[in-house]
């Protein structure tokens, strides 16, 4: 089998100089014809307004033809077509953003525009109808997207990077990714949707909406699932269900919004496994029945446990919330948006220890070793690997609140806004507990290994009880002035204050170590132009300046080395140049950005010491969706971008770990009307990336990969909807990360195999 991580850097940079050039031609010309197409098939029609909400004063709303910064929507049925395997998987349709969710369902990988980063998701923010669902973007072991499951009650999603985030909600400089429920109307409607696949998924939507009474909606739905997972298990390791109820109460001069989503969703936690190791594909996934319930041993292994590993990761709690919002007549209005998020994030996964080995090498005699289990003796060439049994349980609770007050006088728009947020982790983790097992489909634990057969284990523990607590207050406001009919300017201003309170007994023994009572204070800022040269295009400007405030990860892994915590908090600079194209056909955007992230660290492991380093990057995205009126639409988007690390111990002058110089995402579909309101969609999805390192010292290069997906919508009626859709068509081995512990090691994360998943729904309206 050949190792898909390759130890080489000179032919990298000559394939990224052409692979720039090649991709960078192909997509011009793309627009280009597509821009003249519209044009022609345009000229008298009237755009299409889109309003978006986020980077806005408490979610106010603005024109995305007027919006200054660069944002992306998905509705619905484009939403359908890409068929995600998750949240974060759907944040691949997302320019500027690379996202790893070979994982599963949770922990997945975001990456923004070049922005550092070793994992999880250190820059995104999540927000539910524009309130965060928890301030803190990643803390180990939990970043945002794992807290949210998309269903049948979503209607749109939007996507902002940059921009006015680290101004508005809370302060992210990132990507702030914000989905809308649906909402009642006046007509009854419901949804029923029932989903099965070649990976036993069972799944049943469910979405009902009207009105109580005059002018009084709701909207209530939700599901239920049950499968072997896309790596099968064996047994059933994925299961969720989840139910929310969305209410909204207008009147006069405004409306007030109340919702709630309770969610219980688990899924086996899939890790990197070995790529030079016969048998170990895309399919292979290390939890079985033979290993699902292990005895670990923690606080100096004086105490035991057996835990369930087959529950992976998942998020078993609620995220609650709402809106008021009232004009106040003479141009004054008032939005209050909360949230609260309280739950349980834990962590349950088979981790693989460096290198895989054979029983020879490892057995105290040399020849043989018996299955812990079944007794199975095991022959001196069996593949055997180290596997960490680890426990991470978590405790979270999160309460946001964003008042905002605006004033227009004339051409000139001022709001002013107060963003509070407490935000809370108990955290018990064991981890390490290593053992050798037979390097097979749910392979068991041996007997007859020196080190298997001690309740010390085969390698290095880490355990902790912690407890932290931070509040976040902010002031901010933000202005915009219509200069004449075709200029807007606008500008903003945070003022924000961060406390944390943090105890760790690290070492599970009762003793606290380590405490952090912290308190620092930053401005951010942001300005930016939009100009309209006509109807259909604008441009736009921006710069801005915002921080990532630390949290108790930061100050556990830093501990009495940056004790002041000032060396934690990430400054982030940007810049943007944009051009708009908008009309009832084609929506066409081009951004080009420059950033500078200063101060991140980034953790090989828990415990070890962090490297703090300073990171660059420039590049440009596209982002288009184009509709002809023969049933033929598109919807493109692509990033291009550099970046080096500038400041580091040991690797300046470096790229950024697992950052893709280039990456393309083509979603075609030709709509066919059948007659008698019967309609045929054929669809699919090229996805290209190039090649990233692996690592920061750039000396293990994960390989670029293309991967196709296609799909079939059939609407024999008005009513129903059927759909086939088939991920990894030619069942691509691509890799998305290595061993992040252990970079060296010819370990590797595959993307998900090819599956098929088949759909039926029915409709009343």
């Amino acid at each position: 089998m050949t190792t898909k991580i390759k130890h080489a850097r000179g032919q990298q940079q000559m394939s990224k100089k052409f692979s720039y050039s090649a991709i960078a031609c192909a997509i011009s010309a793309t627009l280009l014809s597509q821009t003249v197409m519209a044009e022609d098939a345009a000229k008298d029609e009237q755009k299409i307004e889109q309003i978006v909400i986020s980077g806005t004063p408490g979610g106010n709303g603005i024109s995305k033809k007027d919006a200054s910064f660069a944002v992306t929507n998905l509705d619905i049925s484009l939403i359908e077509k890409l068929s995600p395997k998750s949240t974060a998987d759907l944040f691949k349709a997302v320019p500027g953003v690379w996202v790893e969710t070979s994982g599963g369902e949770s922990g997945a990988n975001v990456f923004v525009r070049g922005f550092p980063g070793g994992g999880d998701a250190p820059f995104l923010t999540l927000s539910l109808e524009g309130s965060p669902v928890y301030p803190a973007p990643t803390l180990s072991f939990l970043e945002n997207s794992s807290l949210f499951r998309i269903d049948e009650t979503i209607e749109t999603m939007e996507a902002l990077r940059g921009g006015p985030n680290p101004v508005v909600s809370n302060g992210q400089p990132g990507l702030t990714t914000n989905f809308r429920l649906k909402r009642g109307s006046e007509d009854t409607e419901a949804l029923a949707k029932y989903s099965t696949s070649d990976y036993g998924l069972q799944r049943l939507d469910l979405v009902l909406s009207g009105e109580l009474s005059d002018d009084f909606y709701y909207m209530i739905g939700g599901y239920i699932k049950r499968s072997q997972g896309i790596r099968d298990a064996g047994f059933t390791s994925e299961r969720g269900q989840q139910f929310t109820i969305n209410l909204t109460k207008e009147f006069d001069n405004g409306e007030v919004n109340v919702y709630t989503r309770q969610t219980d969703d688990t899924g086996t936690w899939y890790l990197p496994t070995p790529l030079n190791v016969e048998g170990v594909d895309a399919g292979y996934t290390q939890i079985g029945t033979l290993n699902r319930q292990a005895q670990v041993y923690y606080g100096e292994s004086d105490h035991a446990q057996t835990f369930d590993f087959g529950e992976g990761r998942g998020w078993n709690g609620h995220v609650s919330g709402g809106s008021i919002k009232f004009e106040l007549g003479n141009g004054w209005e008032i939005i209050d948006r909360f949230s609260l998020t309280q739950g349980k994030a834990n962590t349950y996964g088979l981790v693989p220890n460096g290198s895989a080995t054979t029983v020879a090498e490892v057995a105290d005699d040399g020849v043989s070793a018996l299955g812990a289990v079944t007794g199975k003796e095991y022959a001196s060439d069996t593949p055997v690997q180290q596997i960490g049994r680890w426990v991470v349980l978590k405790d979270i609770e999160a309460f946001t609140n964003d008042l905002a007050v605006s004033k227009s006088f004339g051409d000139l728009s001022m709001s002013v806004g107060l963003y509070n947020a407490s935000t809370s982790a108990k955290d018990w983790w064991t981890l390490g507990n290593h053992a050798y097992h037979v390097l097979e489909a749910g392979g068991e634990m041996l007997s007859g290994i020196e080190c298997n057969d001690d309740v010390e284990g085969c390698g290095w523990n880490y355990d902790i009880n912690s407890t932290g607590d931070a509040t976040t207050s902010a002031l901010y406001t933000t202005l915009s002035y219509e200069l004449n009919d075709d200029i807007t300017l606008d500008g903003g201003i945070r003022r924000e204050t961060h406390e944390v309170e943090y105890s760790v007994d690290e070492g599970l023994d009762g003793v606290i170590n380590k405490t952090v009572s912290y308190e620092q204070s930053k401005t951010s800022w942001t300005a930016g132009i939009n100009y309209s040269l006509n109807d259909e295009m604008a441009v736009f400007g921006r710069v801005n300046q915002g921080y990532k405030m630390p949290y108790f990860d930061d100050f556990r892994d830093n501990y009495g080395v940056y004790s002041s915590g000032e060396d934690l908090i990430k400054e982030v600079t940007q810049g943007e140049l944009g051009y708009k194209y908008m009309t009832d056909s084609l929506q066409a955007f081009a951004t080009f950005f420059s950033n500078e992230v200063k101060g991140d660290t980034f953790v090989r492991r828990p415990g070890d010491p962090a490297e703090i380093l300073t990171n660059e990057a420039y590049g440009v995205e596209l982002d288009m969706n184009y509709e002809a009126e023969q049933g033929f639409k598109v919807h493109l988007n692509a990033t291009l971008q550099e970046t080096e690390i500038t400041e580091s111990p040991n690797n300046a002058g470096n790229e950024a770990q697992r950052q893709p110089a280039w990456q393309v995402r083509l979603t075609p579909s030709y709509e066919f009307d059948l007659g008698d309101d019967q309609y045929l969609t054929v669809y699919g999805t090229l996805s290209s990336v190039d090649d990233r390192w692996g690592n920061n010292e750039n000396t293990v290069v994960l390989g670029g990969y293309s991967k196709v997906d296609f799909g079939i919508l059939y609407e024999p009626s008005e009513r129903v909807k059927m759909q086939l859709a088939i991920d990894n068509v030619t069942d691509k081995m691509g890799i998305t990360e290595g061993d992040p512990r252990n970079p060296t090691s010819p370990n590797g994360r595959y993307i998900l195999p090819r599956s098929v998943k088949f759909s039926v729904s029915y409709a009343i309206f």
